[in-house]
């Protein structure tokens, strides 16, 4: 009886450890940090998401309660109550890795918009996460 014990608890471990493997994004893939210093919300980030995401995250009806139309809801995040910036640590903010295409059915914009809402490059990706490590400001 000790043994289908054993085993079905490792089974289940292993089960858990998978998911938590599947479920944590790979930030190798995350371009490095921009070099720009000074980088503000306004004259920096914000402009970026005119064309991606302010459309779906602006101030009417922004979707899954998130917006992006100012630097403090922009950081606060939407409808989960999880910040979606960390300031000072951009590999860990929700923001990076959505925009990056780190977390699957999280993509932004969402993969099947793109030909609306055009995806974020990966030197703005970069200006976005050195935004974020230098505090967000």
């Amino acid at each position: 009886m000790a043994t289908k014990t054993t085993t079905l608890c490792t089974g289940v471990l292993l089960l858990s450890f998978t998911a938590f493997a599947a479920a944590t994004p790979d930030i190798s893939k995350l371009p490095p940090a921009a070099a720009k210093k000074g980088l503000t919300y306004d004259n920096d980030i914000k402009p970026m998401f005119a064309n991606s995401s302010l459309k779906c995250h602006g101030e009417d009806k922004p979707k899954s309660k998130y917006r992006v139309d100012s630097r403090e809801a922009a950081i606060k995040g939407g409808k989960s109550d999880e910040a979606a910036v960390i300031p000072g640590k951009s590999e860990k903010s929700p923001m990076v890795l959505f925009v990056a295409d780190l977390v699957e059915d999280m993509e932004m914009p969402p993969t099947d918009k793109r030909d609306k809402y055009p995806a974020l490059t990966k030197d703005q990706i970069a200006l976005i996460r050195a935004w974020i490590d230098q505090g967000a400001k």
